[in-house]
């Protein structure tokens, strides 16, 4: 960190520092708080599910293959057929909100990370 300097004015006291002192105390301070929510359970996503969702994967088929489960294993927790999760995860069908929501429950994720 370089140099601060603290100056008043009208009074009041304030630190100055340079543009790229602030910008390190800022990342820092974020880095901070992302801590802070994986320490109190926040799960954080590998970059290879980042990359597969900014590439447009489906979602439902990454994060499968991310919990390592088959098909049929997320069918049955699910409480859906393999077949149906298959036309899903395809984009043959939509899939309800009911079945969206299972889907989700079942990969321990939130309904918004696997709906496109």
């Amino acid at each position: 960190m370089g140099r601060i300097q603290k100056i008043e004015i009208e009074g009041k006291a304030y630190v100055l520092l340079s543009e790229e002192d602030y910008e390190d105390l800022v990342d820092g301070l974020e880095a901070s708080a992302v801590l802070a929510e994986i320490a109190g359970g926040q799960e954080v996503w590998p970059l290879t599910i980042v990359e597969a969702r900014a590439k447009g994967e489906n979602p439902i088929r990454v994060f499968r293959t991310y919990r390592q489960m088959t098909v049929s294993d997320l069918a049955a927790a699910a409480g859906i057929s393999q077949p149906y999760l298959s036309e899903i995860e395809s984009g043959k069908k939509t899939g309800s909100v009911d079945v969206l929501k299972r889907i989700a429950s079942a990969l321990k994720v939130d309904l918004d990370d696997i709906v496109v």
